[in-house]
C-alpha cells in the first residue's frame, strides 16, 4: 500500500498575528521518507481566523479589524533521492481580509522552501523502532509583497535558513515523535526611511530576530491511515512588544502555544497512491500573536518513477527488526 505523508502547510506557523503563512509554512516534522525514484505531489487548502489577540501579554480585540482571517492553496512536492534522503519543495498563495475597518487585505504567491530530510538513524530499542532524522532548509520570496503592512500582510519578506532534529520511536501501531527546529532569519527593507521600535530608527533596513521552535506528536500509525494530536511551542528569539494601541511590526516578539490534531487517509486498493489529509489547531497562549483557530485539508498522490512497486518508508512502521 502505497503511504505518503507531508505534513502540508504546517499550520503551527500560520497561527502568526503578524504573519499567517510566513516562516515555513511548508515545514516537514512528521518521520515519513519517500521512497527512492518516488515524487509526492499535491496542494492543501488551509483557513485561518482570529478575533482577539495579545498586545504584549495583554489579550484584546480591535473594533478597527473585526474578525482577521488568512487563506491560502499550498503546493508541494516531496521526491525521494535515495531511500533515505528526500527532498521537499512548496510554495503557498496566500490572501488575507479583515472583516471591519478600511485596511485591505492582501493576496499573492509567498514564499518558496525547500528542505532535505536525512534519515540519520533506525534501529530497534527495546520491542520498538527508533528513528532519527536530520532536515536542512531555507526559504525566498517568490515576490515583491508588502511585509510591513501587519496584520494583513501575506508574510514577511525575509530569506531564512533554518536546522531541525527529529527523534521517532514507534511501538506496534502507536508513535511520538519530537522535533526542535531553529530558523535565523535575514534583515528585510521596508517602504520607509524611519521607524519605531524601542527607539527611533533612521533606516528602512530591519534586523529580524531569529526564530525557535519545538513541536510533539503522538497518537496511531499504519499504511493506511495516520491519527495524531500535536503540540507546537514557537518563540522570537528578541524583538519586542507591540505598543499600546499600535499596529504589529515584522519585528516583533512572537510566541506561541498551540494544539491540535491531524490525520491521513490512504485510499485503499487501486486507489492506493492517493492520501487524503487534514486537521485543526488552536492557539492557546502567545504574546503578540492572534488567537487563532485553523483547519486544513489537502490532498497527495504519488508517482513511482522507479517502474516497480513501491511505498513510502516510514522506518518506525515497519515490523521490528530480529
Amino acid at each position: 500500500m502505497l503511504n505518503c505523508k507531508i505534513v502540508a502547510f504546517s499550520v503551527a506557523l500560520t497561527l502568526l498575528l503578524a504573519a499567517p503563512a510566513v516562516l515555513k509554512a511548508q515545514t516537514d516534522e512528521d518521520a515519513i521518507m519517500m521512497d527512492k525514484k518516488n515524487l509526492c505531489i499535491g496542494a492543501t487548502y488551509m483557513h485561518s481566523s482570529w478575533d482577539h489577540y495579545w498586545e504584549g501579554t495583554f489579550k484584546r480585540n480591535n473594533r478597527n479589524l473585526g474578525t482577521v482571517s488568512t487563506q491560502s492553496v499550498m503546493l508541494m512536492g516531496t521526491y525521494g533521492i535515495t531511500r533515505k534522503l528526500n527532498v521537499v519543495v512548496g510554495a503557498p498563495y496566500v490572501w488575507t481580509h479583515a472583516t471591519r475597518g478600511t485596511l485591505h487585505g492582501q493576496h499573492g504567491v509567498q514564499d518558496l522552501s525547500a528542505w532535505l530530510k536525512w534519515e540519520a538513524l533506525d534501529l530497534n530499542v527495546g520491542k520498538g523502532v527508533l528513528s532519527v532524522y536530520a532536515l536542512g532548509g531555507g526559504s525566498l520570496p517568490l515576490t515583491n509583497y508588502i511585509a510591513d503592512f501587519l496584520p494583513l500582510s501575506i508574510g514577511l519578506h525575509s530569506k531564512t535558513l533554518s536546522g531541525r532534529l527529529l527523534i521517532d520511536y514507534q511501538l506496534s501501531n502507536f508513535f511520538v515523535t519530537a522535533s526542535g527546529t531553529y530558523t535565523g532569519r535575514h534583515d528585510i527593507t521596508i517602504d520607509r526611511d524611519s521607524y519605531y521600535t524601542t527607539s527611533l530608527h533612521l533606516t528602512n533596513k530591519v534586523d529580524m530576530p531569529d526564530m525557535a521552535s519545538y513541536n510533539v506528536r503522538a497518537g496511531y500509525r499504519s499504511d493506511w491511515l495516520i491519527a495524531e494530536a500535536v503540540f507546537t511551542q514557537m518563540f522570537t528569539l528578541g524583538g519586542y512588544d507591540i505598543r499600546k494601541n499600535d499596529m504589529p511590526f515584522p519585528s516583533n516578539k512572537m510566541n506561541s502555544s498551540m494544539a491540535g490534531l491531524d490525520f491521513k487517509y490512504t485510499l485503499p486498493k487501486k486507489w492506493n497512491a492517493l492520501s487524503i489529509v487534514g486537521g485543526g489547531m488552536y492557539t492557546v497562549a502567545g504574546r503578540n500573536v492572534g488567537q487563532s483557530t485553523s483547519w486544513d485539508l489537502g490532498a497527495f498522490y504519488v508517482l513511482d518513477f522507479s517502474h516497480k512497486r513501491s511505498k513510502a518508508h516510514n522506518s518506525a512502521a515497519e515490523p521490528v527488526k530480529k
